[in-house]
């Protein structure tokens, strides 16, 4: 009997909610309340790190390769630097110098120099001749002293030729020595032997109409001759008889030179150029020179 009295009232407490039993959840209240369930999670320390599985044999230590031998190290090129472009003949001390620092000598400047050799129509294309100043030359910062030292190149010669022409050659300066240093320059000769030069070309004189001139003057000497045969043919009595002829033939090749002048001069030549050794000349910069 009591076992049954203690099932029933066991079942009527879990069959109906009204008799289950009241939790006390105020200390949860309290405990909300006065701590913030957030910040307690972050001030948690971290959890430890669990090292994976470890392999049951322990790998082989391999010997570490340098890198270096497999990449080669990079080379660049190296550009050379540009050079200036002054002149004619460039040399190698024309690179060495700051433009913006080097004392000019303008362009247009004239240096009275006396040659060194002969020139003559005689020197081949690419022969050089020298000359040397006979008097200073001021500038701003410096001044050309005597005894400076011109070189110049031939750029064009040729002899005598047909119908007159004289010789030619033409001089083209190209450096100058001071004080011990060679430069390039860029400059023309404007008198050779104390005469103009126009052009750069020391020519002979064409000698053209003097040809022409020459060949009046055979026929006229050739007339005289006969007209002189005539009048010792004229005191015999028997060559006055042919006295006339030797003055006719003079007259008909007196009037063929001078008629048939023009062309024949133009198988006579013109003059030689031959100017000796220090024959004064006069030399002018075309483009500025720069000293250093």
């Amino acid at each position: 009997m009591k076992k049954f009295i203690s099932l029933t009232i066991a079942l009527l407490t879990l069959s109906v909610p009204v008799m289950a039993l009241e939790l006390d959840t105020s200390v949860d209240d309290e405990i909300r309340r006065n701590y913030n369930p957030s910040k307690l999670e972050q001030t948690l320390p971290a959890l430890p790190k669990v090292a994976p599985n470890q392999p049951s044999t322990p790998p082989v230590n391999k010997p570490a390769q340098s890198t270096a031998s497999q990449t080669p190290p990079k080379t660049q090129p190296v550009t050379p630097a540009a050079k200036p472009q002054l002149g004619v003949k460039k040399l190698p001390n024309d690179y060495k110098y700051d433009k913006s620092t080097a004392i000019r000598i303008k362009k247009g400047t004239k240096f009275r120099v006396k040659s060194n050799t002969v020139i003559s129509d005689y020197l081949k294309e690419g022969s050089r001749v020298s000359f040397t100043t006979i008097k200073p030359v001021t500038q701003r910062y410096v001044t050309i002293t005597e005894g400076t030292k011109f070189t110049a190149v031939v750029k064009d010669s040729h002899l005598p030729q047909f119908s007159g022409n004289g010789g030619l050659i033409v001089l083209m300066v190209d450096s100058m020595t001071f004080n011990g240093s060679t430069r390039s320059v860029h400059a023309k000769i404007t008198k050779a032997n104390l005469k103009k030069v126009f052009f750069n070309n020391i020519k002979g004189k064409r000698q053209y109409w003097k040809g022409v001139a020459k060949q009046v003057d055979k026929g006229e000497n050739f007339y005289k001759k006969t007209r002189r045969t005539s009048s010792k043919l004229a005191d015999n009595p028997v060559g006055v008889i042919i006295s006339p002829i030797p003055t006719l033939t003079g007259i008909v090749v007196y009037a063929v030179n001078f008629v048939g002048s023009p062309l024949f001069a133009l198988w006579s030549k013109g003059a030689r150029i031959s100017i000796p050794a220090g024959s004064e000349f006069e030399i002018k910069l075309l483009e500025d020179v720069y000293l250093y």
